[in-house]
Parts: C-alpha cells; structure tokens; sequence
C-alpha cells in the first residue's frame, strides 16, 4: 500500500492507495478520528458490489453505519438528489457528530462532500472512489458541487475530505468505458506537469489496459500526488489550481450541450484537451508533435478526439458561463509543449475557435 499526505494544516489528510485493501477502511478512519456513526452515500450499482465489505469493514473496527442510495448517472447530481440525502439524514436522526462516506466515482463524491459541506453546517465526510476517474481526480482536493442546467458544478463549496482510501481493485468492476474515461484525467496531469510521467503512461498502455495492479497503483499515486501538490499551493483556486482545469472549459461546454450523462465527464474531458492543445498550437505555446502526441495518446486509450457537431456560437455561449470567466473575458489553461502549462485570457475567441472548428465535419462556424 502507498500513502500520500495533502498538506494543509489542521485540515490535512492522508490518502491510501493499494489493491486490495477495502478491508482495512475502517482502520483508517480510526486513524483520523472520523465519527462512529457514519452514513454511506452510494449509487445501487457500487452498492450491489461494495455495500457488504464496507459494512463489514466498518463494523470490525467499532462504526455504525447507514446506507443511502441515490439514482446514478451525472443527470442526477442536482438539488434534488442533495435533498434526498439530507431527508435521509434529518429523518435518520443524524447529528452533528455523524460523518458520511462517498462510496462511488465523482457524481456521488461531489454531492456527498457538498451535503457534507452544509449539512448543520458541517460535517465530516471521507472519500472512497469506486472509478478511475474518482481515483485520480474528483476525491482529492475538496471541490464539492451539483450542476444547475446552465452549468456544470455551478453550487458548491470547497470542503475538504478526512480521508481519501482509493482500492484499485475496485476498477475490475469498472465498464471499459468508464475506465478510459478515468484515463483522461490521468493524461491531463502529464500534459500539465510530467512529461516523464505522459511517456509512461505511452509505455505502460498495455498494462494499464489490463489493470495490472502495480502499474494501476502508480498511475494513481502520481496523479493523486500532482494534484495535492497543486491544492497545497492553492487550495481554492485563486492562482495555480486552475491549471488542473486543463480541457475543463471546451469539455464541460461540450456535456453542456450534449445534455448530462450522455457524454462522459472523461470522454468530454479528452476532446476538451484536444481543442486546448490547437489552440496552443494556433498561439505559438505547442508544436504540430506535442498536438499529435497527445491526441494519439488519448486515442490508444479509447477515448474521442471529435467535438460533437454543435455551432460555434452555442460552444461560445456555454464557454462563457464557466467559472474560470473573470470579467467576461474567456480564460484557457494551455499547454506549453508536454509537462507545463499557464492560464490564458483569450481575447477574440470567435475568431479563434471558428479557425479550430471548422476543420470538424457538422460544426457550424458562421
């Protein structure tokens, strides 16, 4: 087993990564001091999978614990679903000294921190990804949100996790789908920070493909250990953070537009990365074989390249309600070259992406 620390003061946590190690989650949260009464928000799938070994891990070790199920799917992290779990808690009788545990990928993550973040004004919540993508992004760093229909992740709070406790086996159980959808997020952190790190994961295709537990383990300890890096600087997003939304603001216009759910968070992701790297490209920040490389990279691993054949105009309307927006001026995290990158105000975006668009088949530039 692997162990990370995100540093920040008072409210620092660890976070266990290994195969296997479900069993010992109760032993962890003993270690923070997490609260003996606990409810567990899932989904009815992870929970057909892990609702018993967790039980029986918690209860080995002292905690009572409660199960709530909400209906899965991102079209569902809304204002109601976060009102099902607080019925469950105010009828279940939970107190201030309760804790709740996110058991599923980054739909139950996020609105289980966010109901963790308001409810009684605070409780404690630890994190337990069942996705790739969970594993490697959403769980770490303390972004809590729902979606409101014009934006994605538009209410929420920064609230930080007592524990973060990632079992890669549980990606067995995973759909190839959502695996290569995790496999964005852990490209990202190569293209963001690691060149050395994006040439392994060239390497290792093969054994992360067939989820080969130690190369899965390290795959996610670097990209856990990237992003904690990053939140120690910055926890809230005012400065450095915000290159960890790097293809975020192309990739939630394009699930936007597509509607919740029918574009994964992952696949939106990549071809968000693919727009971010051309548009590096078109402003002298990356050459044709950094855009090539990452495209073919994102492509061995299942993932689109293509941006849904929406008009530019609607793009730039959905681009223009992202939260990086500051002062109406569009902002980009771009690439520069694989392994850094910056935060750009881009000023004439219609002309730009008109240039970048038109060379996909069904979108309407003008």
């Amino acid at each position: 087993m692997e162990q990370l620390n995100v540093g920040l003061g008072d409210r620092s946590y660890p976070i266990w990564i290994g195969n296997g190690i479900m069993t010992r989650l109760g032993e962890a949260l003993v270690e923070v001091k997490f609260p003996r009464r606990v409810a567990i928000v899932t989904n009815s799938t992870v929970s057909g999978f892990y609702r018993e070994p967790v039980l029986d891990a918690l209860s080995l070790s002292g905690f009572q614990a409660s199960v709530i199920e909400i209906p899965e799917g991102e079209q569902f992290k809304t204002l109601q679903t976060l009102e099902l779990i607080y019925d469950s808690l105010i009828r279940g009788g939970f107190d201030r000294y309760c804790g709740l545990l996110a058991l599923g990928g980054g739909v139950v993550g996020d609105i289980t921190g966010f109901a963790a973040a308001t409810y009684l004004r605070g409780v404690p919540f630890a994190q337990i990804p069942t996705t790739l993508l969970s594993q490697v992004d959403s769980s770490v760093g303390g972004k809590t949100a729902v979606n409101h229909p014009l934006g994605k992740n538009m209410i929420g709070a920064f609230y930080q996790p007592r524990h973060v406790h990632i079992d890669v086996a549980t990606l067995r159980t995973l759909p190839r789908r959502e695996f290569a959808a995790g496999m964005a997020e852990v490209i990202k952190y190569g293209v963001i920070r690691d060149r050395d790190f994006f040439c392994w994961l060239a390497e290792q295709k093969n054994q992360l493909l067939d989820l080969v537990p130690d190369a899965l383990i390290q795959a996610v300890k670097r990209s856990c250990q990237i992003k904690a890096n990053v939140v120690e600087i910055d926890e809230k997003e005012s400065s450095l953070r915000a290159i960890l939304n790097y293809g975020h603001t192309f990739g939630h216009a394009v699930e936007t537009l597509a509607g919740y759910g029918v574009i994964c968070h992952g696949e939106a992701v990549a071809i968000g990365m693919v727009i971010a790297a051309e548009l590096s490209m078109e402003l002298g920040f990356a050459s044709q074989e950094d855009v090539g490389a990452i495209r073919s990279l994102i492509t061995e691993f299942g993932l689109p390249t293509t941006p849904p054949a929406h008009p530019l105009d609607d793009y730039l309307a959905a681009m223009g309600r992202d939260k990086k927006v500051r002062d109406g001026m569009l902002r980009f995290v771009l690439n520069h070259g694989i392994g850094d990158c910056s935060m750009h105000d881009i000023r004439s975006p219609e002309s730009l992406f008109a240039r970048i668009l038109s060379q996909y088949p069904g979108i309407q530039v003008k």
